[in-house]
Formats: structure tokens, C-alpha cells, sequence
């Protein structure tokens, strides 16, 4: 008989709803159940697409014997971190504290009040290579848990408890050298032969990319291009990148980013596809667009609901084997794609018969550029072009006659806000109204569903049933997405709701003694601490998020309260940031912004008017990273609400009734230009 995780909607929790264990989801009932009959909790922590989530699910909580022991001396919970980010954190805080690491599936054993005092990550059944096996800790635990040391081990969680607890540093105002001392940092651990950073396992960290490009635009003489232009290349080109059926893997479990950890994230595929425009915009790579727009391909087909919000992972399992979806060997090739588009597929993408993974398949990935393998092979590049996306898309049909990976369907509010900013993003840069489109397509979707009384957004829903309220990220990213849809489209309700889920995000969120935003809201369940987040992890902390968010809005509508409030969070953060920068790289961009010289611009004109596009196109697809667009129509209702919004713009008209384009620069205006050639940033 299923547990009582079968009324859940998580698809993580579902997955152990035929467990033998007599598994509860994290709330009233099951606390009140383990204070009732005090009993410790068992709690495990994990995700649906966790490679050793599945390893340990099917070890132990399949298992009847490690079930039997659960269910007569422990109240057993299970959480998904993606629903309950919050609970995620507070505890895997605790197991860092208590065993020096972290990840997941997140094992901890608390008191009946919630207190942690044991902790650690995966446990096999029974001890293997160094390892206590679960058997062995849930008997030990019970033991003395229902014996005269209950009362030490209280004292531990109570002392684990305090230890946790986040501490206010001193605040001061964040000093600009931690610009530089990032740039040092991140350039001391790039790996010169592969890029990326540290060895492996390699993570892509996007945000730390787009830091450099911006570092790279106030020092042209630095290094910092070459590291995000070698990093990018090798990542599409590496196993890293699907090369079939498009969009970017977890991790490189190695350095030369060929073998993936095969899982994909909707998170990685926003930011991935943020830098690699950004960096087109730099330096005007096509490829660079071309892998954007590959992502965008994936998301677009693979991870988008009928409404247009976008679904959170794919896992990386198939049939219970890691990656066996996505390899091949060099038969399977050629019965999917013929011989001649078979043989030059097996050769561009390294697909041999020893194989470069397990069992003799191989990962598909890129040896070389496509104009010497063109030449080897003495085809033009073009002729070598098609032959390979003929037998991709062929490898593509075969594929989708395997059993696919597990898709994690919960549509996430945060990560959807990034998807969102990517797209729009995506729309102004290569000038792609499509794009733009799925952006606002799923803001609206996410606006009209995911927001529950109030104005408040809600975490996630599937199947049109929101879960709990929003955290802190769901808001910051939401944000971020709608400035970026407004600057792409221009339509004032994505600016208005921008501002109003600013609102909103103050009040439920800030901390009016020290400063700074809590990650879950004033209003929400009471546990055993609250936390802030204050570090960029795989996806940017939602206080730095915010911190550039109040600094790009206060520009685009002149509310200096709002640049007060970024201040405020800079210095709330400015001691962590300067113990360790390359940590805080997505606040550090708030700093560049803050530094300048940030450019507000103002296109005044009718929008089909080609003079005011051209204008528009140069703000929009040039690299300007400090920089705020606005337009204007010369009169009008449209005109009279943005002077509502940005009071700064009602004086702003055409020159001679023609399109004017109004520049300012650290509170110093330009004469207007009516000429789209002589527009400079």
C-alpha cells in the first residue's frame, strides 16, 4: 500500500511513494507525530533527478529491513530541496557543520523539536569502503536514543542549533578593490589547458563568467576575455554540451569537460545561455549565438508546458544506468544516420569502438573546428555542416525511441525567472521577437498562476497546484526576468510588476535590524533558524540577485530609495564578500554597476519608426552591461504612464519630430542625438 507521500505533488516525493518505509512529507502531522511519541526524525533531503538519491532509495528505502527499522523507532520524512529550499539549507548548513561536507541525498537525524544531531550525505546499507552503513546508524541511534543518553544527544542538536545560527557582521560600505581581488582569485584557480576553474569535478558557474566579461570591459588590457572565451568553447565543444539533442549536463565529472554527470538543470541552461550572449556581444562570436540559441532549441521543446512555463530537470538515469540515454557506439550511428553521415558524425564527434565511457559507448563531442575537419575530409564546410545536422537529427529520432530520463515537471518560480531573463536577454541581443515572445509568455503564466493572495508568488506548482509560498530567490529571479522582459519589449506592465513584486519582496523578506533580505518570509513556518543567503552557489544568491535588481530599477524610474536599499545591502554583505570575493560574483556585478559609469538611456519616437529600431538595436545588442533602456513615444497615454513610472523622462521629446536618442552618464546628460549613426555609448 502506498505511504502518504502518493498525495504529494512532488515528483521526487511520489518516487518513494511505494517505499516500504512509512515515509511522511515535511509539516504539522509528522512533527506533531514524532513529538507525540517521541521519536527522532529521520529526515532525508534530495531531489528527482539525484543520481544517489536513486542509489540510496533503492539500497535502503526499498529495502524491508532498513524500512522495519525506521518505522518502529523514528518518524520518518522526506523533503524535495527544490520545494523546500529553505529546510534544505538550514540542514545541510547543520551536516556541513557537523561532518565538514555536504550534498545530497541530505541524511540528517533530528530531535522531535527539529534540532539536528547527526548528519551526513550518502549512507550505504550496510558499512562499505569507510562508509557507516544505515543499519548500523539507525540501530545504534535507537539504542541510545531510547536509553539514558536521549538527553545528551538533545543537547547536541541544541548545541548544533546555536552554532548555525547566522551572526550580523559589521557593516561598512564594500570596498571597489573587491572588483580586482576577485579577478585574482578566479584567474589563480582557471585551468590555462581546459579553462573553467579548479580541477575537477568542473562546475560551469555562469555567473562567474559574466562577472569577467564585465571585468573585461573595465580592463581591456586584462585576461579575463580569454578565460570566459576559452571556457565557453570548451564547454560546447566537451561532453559537458548535448551535442544531439542540444542543452548542458550538471557537471564535468573530469577536467577536459568531456564526461558529464548527465543530469540538466533549467537553472544551468538560463545562465549558460545568459554568458555565452554576453559574450557574443563582446566579442561577436557566432558561435557563441549559435550555442545560445542550441540551448534555447532544448528548452523550448524539451522543458516547456502547454502554458509556457518551463519544467524544472531531467535526470540523468535512464533504465537505472547513468547516461545511457545519451551514448553511442559507432554502429548505432551508422544504423541511425546511414554510412556516409554516420562515418563523419563517428569522426567529428569521437565516437570510436573502444569508446570513451562505459561499456564501450562514447559521449559525442567536438575534436576540432569544423573548417579543418571540412578540409580532411575534402568537403567545404558548408557540405560538411549539412552532412552532420542530417545525421544529428537522425541520432536525434533514434534517441527518442529510448526510455527517456525521468523529467522533474514542477514548474520552479525562481528558475523560471531566469529563464525568463535569458530569453529576453536572448531577444534583444540577436534580435529574435520569437524569443522574447517565450519570455513573455511565461512571465504571464507565472504571474497569473503562481501568485497567490496578496500579490505573493508561490514556490512552484504542477499540474495547476501551486505549493508553498515563495523564498526570496522566487522574487530576486522573477525580477530579473521581468527588467529584462521590459527592456526588451517596452511594455510597461513588465516594469510595474517588476516594481511591485519589489514591494512585496521588502516587506515579507527584509531584516530591519541588520539589514539585508531573510530567504524565507516573515510570515513562514517557524524553524529553527532563518536564514540568509549570501553566497553564489549554482545559481546567484538571491541577496546579491536583489542588490543589482534595486540598482537597475532605481535607474530605470529615478527612486533613489531603491539605490539607498542596494546600499544598505552591500554593506550587509561587505565583510563575507571581502573574505573570499570570487565568492560573491553576482554582487560583485552589483558593484560594477554601482562604480560605473552607468549609461540611462532614453529612445524617444514612434516605435516603427526605423530611426528610433536602429537606436533601440544598438542599446539592445551591443555589450553595455552598466546600462538602463528606456523608450518613449513622443505623446500620448503610453508616454503620460511612463512619466508616472520615471518621472525624469516627461520632459523628453522628439528634436524636430525626429527619433531622439537621450544619453546620461553618472548624472551628466548629452546633448540629444536624432542621428543613429552618431549614437556612442
Amino acid at each position: 500500500m502506498p505511504n502518504a507521500l502518493a498525495a504529494e505533488q512532488s515528483p521526487y516525493l511520489r518516487q518513494h511513494a511505494d517505499n516500504p518505509v512509512d515515509w511522511l512529507p515535511w509539516g504539522p502531522a509528522a512533527l506533531a507525530k514524532a513529538r507525540d511519541q517521541q521519536k527522532p526524525i529521520f529526515l532525508s533531503i534530495g531531489y528527482a533527478t539525484c543520481h544517489w538519491c536513486h542509489v540510496m532509495a533503492h539500497e535502503s528505502f526499498e529495502d524491508q529491513a532498513v524500512a522495519d527499522l525506521l518505522n518502529q523507532h523514528y518518524v520518518a520524512v522526506k523533503v524535495d530541496r527544490e520545494e523546500r529550499p529553505d529546510l534544505d539549507a538550514i540542514y545541510m548548513t547543520a551536516c556541513q557543520a557537523l561532518s565538514g561536507a555536504g550534498g545530497w541525498p541530505l541524511t540528517a537525524l533530528l530531535t522531535p523539536d527539529g534540532l539536528p544531531f547527526i548528519a551526513g550525505t550518502y549512507f550505504p546499507k550496510t558499512a562499505r569502503l569507510g562508509r557507516p552503513g544505515l543499519l548500523e546508524i539507525l540501530a545504534e541511534v535507537a539504542r541510545r536514543w531510547n536509553g539514558p543518553e536521549r538527553a545528551r544527544m538533545i543537547q547536541a542538536g541544541q548545541e548544533v542549533a546555536r552554532a548555525i545560527q547566522p551572526q550580523a557582521g559589521p557593516k561598512t560600505d564594500l570596498d571597489p578593490r573587491a572588483l580586482g581581488m576577485a579577478y585574482s582569485q578566479l584567474r589563480q584557480s582557471f585551468d590555462d589547458q581546459f579553462g573553467g576553474f579548479g580541477q575537477a569535478p568542473k562546475f560551469p558557474t555562469p555567473h562567474n563568467l559574466l562577472f569577467l566579461l564585465r571585468w573585461q570591459a573595465r580592463n581591456p588590457g586584462s585576461d579575463a576575455l580569454a578565460m570566459v572565451e576559452k571556457t565557453l568553447t570548451a564547454m560546447a565543444d566537451g561532453g559537458l554540451f548535448d551535442q544531439v539533442g542540444f542543452g548542458f549536463h550538471r557537471y564535468s565529472v573530469d577536467r577536459p569537460w568531456l564526461t558529464p554527470h548527465f543530469e540538466k538543470m533549467l537553472y544551468d541552461q538560463a545562465l549558460l545561455a545568459m554568458a555565452y550572449l554576453e559574450a557574443h556581444q563582446l566579442t561577436g562570436r557566432e558561435d557563441f549565438a549559435a550555442t545560445a540559441r542550441q540551448v534555447f532549441t532544448y528548452v523550448l521543446t524539451r522543458m516547456t508546458g502547454p502554458e509556457g512555463g518551463f519544467y524544472a530537470a531531467e535526470d540523468a538515469d535512464s533504465e537505472g544506468v547513468e547516461g545511457k540515454y545519451y551514448v553511442w557506439t559507432p554502429q548505432e550511428v551508422l544504423a541511425a544516420a546511414g554510412q556516409a553521415d554516420g562515418r563523419l558524425f563517428n569522426d567529428f564527434h569521437g565516437i570510436t569502438a573502444d569508446g570513451n565511457f562505459e561499456h564501450g559507448t562514447s559521449i559525442p563531442h567536438r575534436r576540432q573546428s569544423l573548417a579543418d575537419f571540412a578540409t580532411q575530409h575534402g568537403l567545404d564546410a558548408d557540405q560538411a555542416a549539412q552532412a552532420l545536422e542530417r545525421a544529428r537529427l537522425a541520432l536525434l529520432a533514434a534517441r527518442q525511441q529510448r526510455i527517456p530520463p525521468l523529467k522533474d515537471d514542477k514548474i520552479i518560480t525562481a528558475w523560471n525567472g531566469l529563464m525568463i531573463a535569458a530569453l529576453a536577454k536572448a531577444g534583444q541581443a540577436l534580435a529574435d521577437e520569437a524569443l522574447t515572445a517565450a519570455a513573455a509568455r511565461a512571465a504571464t503564466f507565472i504571474l497569473q498562476t503562481a501568485r497567490a493572495t496578496g500579490g505573493r508568488l508561490a514556490r512552484s506548482q504542477r499540474d495547476g497546484q501551486a505549493s508553498g509560498p515563495g523564498f526570496l530567490e522566487d522574487y530576486a529571479f522573477m525580477i530579473w526576468g521581468l527588467i529584462e522582459l521590459f527592456e526588451a519589449t517596452f511594455e510597461l506592465d513588465h516594469l510595474e510588476a517588476a516594481l511591485e513584486l519589489t514591494d512585496k519582496c521588502c516587506e515579507l523578506f527584509w531584516d530591519e535590524a541588520d539589514g539585508g533580505y531573510f530567504f524565507s518570509p516573515a510570515d513562514g513556518e517557524k524553524l529553527i533558524m532563518r536564514d540568509k543567503d549570501d553566497y553564489d552557489g549554482a545559481t546567484p544568491a538571491g541577496n546579491s540577485t536583489m542588490t543589482l535588481n534595486l540598482l537597475r530599477l532605481a535607474r530605470l524610474t529615478g527612486r533613489r530609495q531603491l539605490e539607498d536599499m542596494a546600499q544598505q545591502l552591500m554593506q550587509t554583505m561587505a565583510a563575507q564578500t571581502m573574505r573570499l570575493p570570487m565568492a560573491h560574483t553576482m554582487l560583485l556585478m552589483a558593484l560594477d554597476f554601482a562604480q560605473g559609469p552607468t549609461k540611462e538611456i532614453v529612445i524617444c519616437g514612434a516605435k516603427n519608426d526605423p530611426a528610433a529600431q536602429a537606436m533601440i538595436a544598438k542599446a539592445q545588442q551591443n555589450f553595455i552591461p552598466a546600462r538602463t533602456l528606456l523608450w518613449r513615444p513622443p505623446a500620448g497615454p503610453e508616454a503620460a504612464r511612463l512619466a508616472a513610472l520615471a518621472p525624469f523622462t516627461a520632459g523628453m521629446t522628439t528634436v524636430g519630430g525626429r527619433a531622439t536618442a537621450y544619453v546620461c552618464q553618472d548624472h551628466v546628460c548629452a546633448r540629444p542625438v536624432t542621428d543613429p549613426d552618431e549614437l556612442r555609448f
